[in-house]
């Protein structure tokens, strides 16, 4: 999927965040903005973590559909996944937390759609956390090319009937609501390995940056839509051991956040290197109205049902840094 920019051939990438459902809504903004500006369905690469795997591969599932976004935003108004699935999961001993969160999003956004059978599109990756290695494990279909599943160190295999369900809910498994998901050799088979364990894309990198610095995917604009928890100064901080160990996590989160947006300006600087352009969830440079940001930060990231006024806000807001950024950044893609 291409545009074209001075009769040169060029190609965007998209990255959505993690943040639960408040960061679906949020990239629902980008989605609907982007189709205004014709630039949705020309799309080359998504790259999605976590909650914006929930919206991010919904797109691709539904590529070109008239009412794919409506779709999306009614079920974010109307589903609370975490609730039923952590429920379900402890009563019913036969089947994890996960196993109810995959079949969850099988039954309400993808059916029983395998990585395989997303052939045209973008190139979508849907991107969790071996939690043996340490490393970003992708799932990666579309694009007219093999559907494939793995990670740098200990390699891709076919990932051709694995369903897009199981990928998201590996993605979008938070610790400690949810388990990881095992992937067992039979379908992932690494040399050495007898399974992998899977959790939260963002434990890893909450911003999904790394494919759209790939060479082989040669992209010429990369656009990151960050709708993650924003980090504040705790005025007032705690000495309490929980308090202590989710407030230090939020420390390394942040550290890697602001290490990928240092990338994404290095990566620029290079002979050939994509033009960037970002926005944060919490950032009032751009915002459409006052309050805006503030008001679209303290909505909670996990996977409830949004009110009508949320969703309202998350999507103008998302809508407007979107644009403001394009055009101050990448002001030749607009009409492309």
């Amino acid at each position: 999927m291409t545009i074209q920019v001075g009769g040169q051939t060029r190609r965007i990438g998209l990255a959505l965040s993690g943040g639960g459902f408040r960061a679906a809504a949020f990239h629902l903004g980008v989605f609907r903005k982007l189709h205004e500006a014709g630039l949705l369905w020309k799309l080359d690469l998504l790259s999605c973590v976590s909650g914006g795997s929930i919206a991010g591969a919904f797109l691709a599932s539904h590529w070109e559909e008239d009412d794919a976004l409506d779709k999306l935003e009614r079920y974010l108004a109307s589903s609370s996944i975490a609730v039923s699935s952590v429920v379900g999961g402890m009563l019913d001993p036969f089947h994890s937390r996960l196993d109810k969160l995959a079949a969850s999003y099988e039954r309400d956004l993808y059916g029983k759609r395998s990585l395989g059978s997303l052939k045209g599109g973008p190139r979508l990756y849907v991107n969790a956390t071996n939690l043996a290695t340490g490393n970003m494990f992708f799932f990666v279909t579309g694009g007219n090319l093999p559907a494939e599943m793995g990670e740098w160190q200990l390699g891709a295999a076919p990932a051709h009937d694995f369903r897009l369900s199981r990928a998201v809910a590996a993605s979008s498994a938070f610790p400690p609501v949810f388990p990881p998901l095992r992937v067992d050799q039979s379908e992932y088979p690494a040399a050495g390995v007898d399974y992998v364990t899977l959790s939260d894309g963002g434990v890893y990198d909450n911003l999904g940056v790394n494919p759209l610095l790939r060479a082989r995917n040669a992209l010429d604009y990369v656009i990151v839509s960050d709708a993650g928890k924003p980090f504040h100064i705790n005025e007032r901080p705690t000495e309490a051991g929980t308090a202590v160990l989710v407030e230090a996590l939020d420390i390394m989160m942040e550290q890697v956040r602001g290490l990928q947006f240092k990338r994404l300006e290095l990566n620029a600087a290079k002979a050939g290197g994509a033009k960037p352009a970002w926005f944060s969830i919490d950032s009032e440079e751009g915002e459409a109205r006052a309050g805006d940001a503030a008001f679209a930060s303290a909505i909670r990231t996990n996977l409830c049902k949004l009110a009508r006024a949320e969703i309202d806000v998350l999507t103008r807001h998302a809508g407007a840094l979107l644009t403001h950024r394009l055009q101050t950044y990448m002001p030749e893609v607009l009409g492309a």
